[in-house]
């Protein structure tokens, strides 16, 4: 890759997203976005030159890396011969991208439905599940995001839903948290065993009758790179079929090799009824997003209408991205190098930082998909930064590893290891480089 520094055309590019741009989550003063003027692989660049190792995939999005030549290529192609066309027609990539997602996920599912991202996937999702079941409320956990549209930030549970809530018929449980229990759990299993418990007595207090979905991400991403404990997926199904409940798991960042498998939930023998996708089902490159539906669900339609819809819902760009990044994910290995990482690399990798450094109160994750939970006392497990907050510590971490080359995902008081699913041994090994430097400067917030 060839980086060169330009900036001139960096301080306009910084001047044109500051006087026109609006922002997410942000107040718009205070933020000072930094110019990207190229990617590729596992690395991206500003335009002073500055190379960045991606452990970030952006929005754990990237799966496929940046630039994935096979993907452009067949973008570049679809514009050429078909850039649009209404979804009310069939267009063959949105079939083929269909038919390969459908092969993915099982006998049990039959047919996608296309959205632009994964918030309208989840908000789709909930309203097959209320129509399918003739019930109104949905459950999910309170650690949890499902993006930042009606119904879908009223499941979130983080606290960027306190100043949306203005959807209906949610209901918010506790799950599984090993690390910091809600359970007084001192197991795995006890924690899965309470867990389940729990939830039935929500089922329970909430009345069966009304509950059409469970919504939960099948490895919960930003709050926290939570994977559920042994039994508690097969569990969460049990319940869903003893109480006449869908259970729609949310695929839209552990989908697509981030966990090592092609979806998160296939790590586990139980099947869910619909899946959500969105980011790694082609890293981003166009936004798309969708619906997976069982062959009971997909019946529901077969002569009832379907009352959504979306005007670029399989757009054939998007479409032919996807189909691009599940057969080079399929021809190059890709998962299984994402579940290679994980396993040889990754995990002995943090647990050796995790014994170095106070700091790093728990290591958890599976593939590409690790979060470490920084404290400031390992025996309290105080965190590092306050829940729904930041911290000195937190913005020193950031500042440091961007200062060495790294560009990090952080969340509260944790940092989260997530590069994309190409990323090689010797990227991942320098990764875990960067970091044993940083936290040998963040150790010093340590006070246990």
């Amino acid at each position: 890759m060839v980086v060169s520094p330009d900036s001139a055309r960096g301080a306009e590019v910084y001047a044109l997203d500051r006087e026109y741009v609006f922002h997410s989550w942000s107040a718009q003063g205070a933020i000072t976005p930094l110019p990207i003027q190229g990617a590729e692989g596992s690395y991206f660049w500003d335009y002073e030159g500055n190379r960045y190792l991606d452990f970030s995939s952006q929005l754990v999005n990237v799966n496929i890396g940046h630039q994935h030549p096979k993907v452009i290529s067949a973008i570049a192609e679809q514009a050429q011969r078909l850039a649009t066309i209404a979804p009310q027609h069939a267009n063959d990539m949105r079939g083929e991208a269909a038919r390969r997602i459908v092969d993915l996920a099982g006998e049990r599912h039959r047919m996608v439905f296309f959205t632009n991202g994964g918030a309208d996937a989840v908000e789709n999702a909930i309203r097959m599940a209320r129509i399918h079941t003739h019930k109104h409320k949905v459950l999910s956990f309170y650690r949890s995001y499902h993006g930042n549209t009606g119904a879908a930030i009223q499941a979130t549970g983080d606290p960027r839903r306190w100043p949306n809530e203005y959807a209906a018929q949610q209901v918010h449980f506790f799950g599984p948290y090993a690390y910091r229990s809600p359970f007084w759990s001192d197991s795995p299993e006890q924690e899965s065993a309470r867990a389940l418990e729990h939830l039935e007595q929500v089922i329970i207090f909430e009345g069966p009758q009304t509950i059409g979905a469970i919504l939960i991400e099948s490895v919960v991403g930003t709050a926290g790179v939570l994977v559920p404990p042994p039994g508690y997926l097969e569990g969460v199904r049990a319940l869903c079929d003893k109480y006449g409940i869908l259970w729609i798991a949310d695929e839209v960042m552990s989908g697509f090799g981030r966990t090592g498998a092609w979806f998160a939930w296939q790590n586990w023998s139980v099947e869910p009824d619909l899946i959500t996708f969105a980011k790694g089902s082609n890293s981003g490159y166009i936004p798309v997003g969708g619906v997976v539906i069982s062959g009971e669900v997909a019946d529901t339609f077969r002569d009832k209408v379907f009352p959504g819809g979306l005007t670029y819902s399989g757009h054939p760009i998007a479409a032919a991205s996807i189909v691009a990044s599940i057969d080079a994910m399929k021809e190059e290995g890709i998962v299984e190098n994402a579940a290679s990482i994980g396993r040889d690399v990754l995990a002995p990798g943090l647990a050796e930082l995790a014994e170095k450094h106070p700091v790093i109160g728990d290591v958890r994750g599976l593939g590409v998909f690790w979060a470490l939970d920084l404290v400031k006392d390992r025996a309290t497990r105080e965190p590092l930064a306050p829940y729904g907050g930041t911290s000195a510590a937190m913005g020193q971490l950031v500042s440091e590893c961007r200062a060495r080359g790294l560009m990090p995902f952080t969340n509260f008081n944790r940092l989260h290891v997530v590069p994309p699913c190409t990323v090689t041994v010797d990227e991942a090994k320098a990764g875990l480089t960067i970091l044993d430097e940083v936290f040998s400067v963040i150790d010093a917030h340590y006070e246990g």
